[in-house]
């Protein structure tokens, strides 16, 4: 089973990544360092993912990230990263139609050529981190 954060309080994002034995993912969300509101994580809880192995899905919104365009969604990624490491940092677009962005998934070098990250860091937060926590999580 693989637990996805996105939708928990600040309490269940703090049980659940206290019991955790495998990694957790929070799919897509903000995080508060960089658009602080009730719904982004705290620089704690973001802590408490990346400790299960897990990665934070940066999400693509205006509440998420406090802007509409690439920038701001890779301010959120370069924060996230230096807090809790980039290998705990991904894409979190949220394309469900509910949201509302700039750009659609042709957008994507905007983010990563916003960024200032290597080649490997790039791969690693556009599917290899999220890769890694598939392959320790699911079944064979």
């Amino acid at each position: 089973m693989l637990i996805d954060l996105a939708h928990a309080s600040p309490a269940t994002v703090r049980d659940v990544t206290s019991m955790a034995t495998k990694p957790v993912i929070v799919s897509h969300r903000g995080v508060k360092g960089t658009c602080d509101n009730n719904r982004n994580l705290s620089d704690d809880e973001m802590r408490a993912v990346a400790r299960t192995g897990g990665v934070i899905g940066i999400g693509y919104w205006e509440a998420a990230v406090c802007g509409r365009d690439a920038d701001a969604i890779a301010r959120a990624i370069l924060y996230t990263a230096r807090i809790v490491g980039v290998e705990h940092v991904a894409l979190g677009s949220d394309f469900d139609g509910s949201t509302t962005t700039s750009f659609d998934a042709t957008g994507i070098p905007l983010i990563t050529d916003a960024q200032g990250l290597s080649k490997h860091e790039i791969r690693l937060v556009i599917g290899e981190n999220v890769l890694r926590v598939l392959s320790r999580t699911l079944p064979d």
